[in-house]
């Protein structure tokens, strides 16, 4: 049953009026504030138009520090965006008021070709715990006005924390409308755990969206080189609704597999493609993910980035972010939906890698905070498609991985008391899950919860509950929710308590569709399990 809408909170009001402030209303102020005045920058030259064309963002929240991010593109579906082929001065401030009336950081950076005149600036010095608000200019352009808002200091008692977790935004499929929605909740950060573009080309017959938004020609082929997966961000990141998201709130992002290619496993391709050839095409993708995206300096270098990190929120939350593409063995039994098998179990198969599965224990082992949320890719918990005597496993999920599936599992149900928390995407449904000591045995001990948010557009409009997803809830009595709609989590973090709220829109095959909260639970501090509310 899908509960009501609750009327929008003062909060909510406060940043629409943000959002229709923040544009004309502080455009004077932006130019006699910023230094040089309204005079363009050296190194401008002559735009052709309106370089913030992708918006803005901000990411990677520290007490002391936050990620913000441009994309200078006057011309976004033309080579390097439209730009001149040099170096362009970007002019930033960041304030602690919307109006800019108080600024507490400025500087210039450097927008260059070689990296797509993506600007990354990791501005150091902020208070812990804030809100902040920040924009570009370049020339006589101004960019929108970004809000975001640092972490609290590590030591710090928080009383509450909410993140708006989510995945899979197929821009063919339909629109963001849920972005639209996570841009009027009241959060502290956005997860987003990957595909957050897909490599496919845009044909004439491709998704619902594309029969009134046609794209150029450029788009028709699948991207696999680094020209090609720009153009693909550029299309992504056009969108207002997604916009929106990314200039209301800070995000923390991973990838999954289509920010390369379809079920790629480390060095292999979905198509077999030779290795020498398939890492030039990862070394494109990776280096687009991170030009477009609001993270840390450095760049990548080649066909490997260190992705996976861990943010902190004061004593309250942790947050492991996870890579399980760039290190995992292929896939068993040739990938898909397969029965149990020896392959399945062997231990020299890896999803996440040795290091990197250390690394987790070892953090969440070692944090003083109430809550450890891990950010995953892929469903970590056991999902049986088969309720008969037949299992039958995701061969692209932990479960296709059994050996490093149940090490990681037996590490944190050992670690039941740092109250862990699996926060998943990519299979386009919502979920709700108890993570067992054993998954055979419905009585046996919860060590802790998966929560797996449903797509942003992939996968078109959805339904309640599938014939499939219906399977999963006959041969899964850990799993408490099904629904394939589209939308997002909500999380919503005490001392006490975690809630999770499952918000989802009724279609997305045309703009403007309501957000309902279709199921809630609460998790207990120190009582892990599931309660429905």
């Amino acid at each position: 049953m899908i509960k009501e809408e609750v009327p929008r909170s003062a909060a909510r009001v406060a940043r629409r009026r943000f959002l229709t402030l923040t544009g004309a209303a502080t455009a004077v102020a932006f130019a006699t504030n910023l230094p040089g005045g309204s005079t363009a920058n050296a190194g401008t030259g002559s735009l052709p138009d309106d370089p913030f064309t992708l918006g803005v963002a901000s990411g990677d929240p520290l007490p002391e520090a936050v990620v913000i991010w441009t994309r200078l593109a006057p011309r976004p579906y033309e080579p390097l965006g439209g730009m001149p082929y040099h170096a362009v001065s970007v002019q930033w401030q960041v304030a602690t008021d919307e109006r800019f009336r108080r600024i507490v950081r400025s500087g210039t950076a450097s927008a260059k070709p070689e990296y797509s005149y993506s600007v990354h600036v990791d501005v150091r010095g902020l208070e812990p715990g804030r809100h902040y608000w920040y924009r570009f200019k370049v020339g006589r352009y101004l960019s929108p006005v970004g809000r975001t808002r640092t972490a609290p200091a590590p030591w710090q008692r928080v009383d509450q924390l909410s993140f708006a977790v989510a995945s899979c935004q197929s821009w063919p499929d339909g629109y963001y409308t849920a972005h639209r929605h996570i841009a009027a909740e009241d959060v502290d950060a956005v997860l987003f755990l990957g595909d957050y573009l897909y490599e496919y080309g845009i044909s004439t017959a491709g998704g619902l969206r594309y029969v009134t938004e046609p794209v150029p020609s450029q788009f028709r082929t699948e991207a696999d080189t680094l020209d090609r997966y720009r153009l693909q961000y550029a299309l992504y990141k056009s969108d207002p609704d997604l916009q929106a998201a990314h200039q209301n709130a800070p995000w923390i992002s991973t990838w999954d597999d289509h920010e390369v290619q379809d079920n790629y496993a480390n060095l292999t391709s979905r198509t077999n493609a030779p290795v020498e050839d398939f890492l030039v095409r990862r070394a494109s993708a990776y280096r687009a993910y991170w030009e477009h995206m609001p993270l840390r300096t450095p760049a990548p270098r080649g066909p490997n980035y260190m992705l996976y990190r861990r943010l902190r929120f004061g004593r309250l939350a942790e947050v492991s972010v996870l890579d399980t593409r760039q290190y995992r063995s292929d896939q068993a039994d040739g990938d898909g939906w397969k029965v149990d098998s020896a392959v399945r179990r062997d231990p020299a198969r890896v999803l996440a890698g040795a290091q990197q599965r250390q690394w987790l224990l070892d953090g969440v082992r070692g944090s003083h905070a109430t809550w450890n949320l891990l950010a995953n890719q892929v469903i970590m918990s056991r999902m049986d498609l088969d309720p008969t005597a037949g299992n039958l496993y995701n061969m692209d999920a932990w479960d296709g991985y059994g050996a490093e599936q149940q090490q990681v599992l037996d590490g944190l149900a050992a670690l039941r008391g740092r109250n862990p928390v699996v926060l998943t995407g990519d299979v386009h449904a919502a979920y709700a899950l108890d993570m067992k000591r054993d998954f055979a045995d419905p009585a046996s001990q919860t060590f802790g919860v998966e929560l797996v948010a449903t797509s942003i557009s992939s996968g078109g409009n959805g339904q309640e509950v599938s014939a499939n997803g219906q399977k999963f809830l006959d041969g899964n009595p850990h799993l408490k929710l099904v629904n394939e709609r589209r939308g997002y989590i909500v999380v919503r973090l005490r001392q006490h308590e975690l809630r999770a709220d499952y918000r989802v829109v009724p279609y997305i095959d045309r703009i403007g569709a309501p957000i309902s909260t279709v199921k809630s639970f609460v998790v207990e501090a120190g009582n892990p399990g599931l309660n429905p509310v």
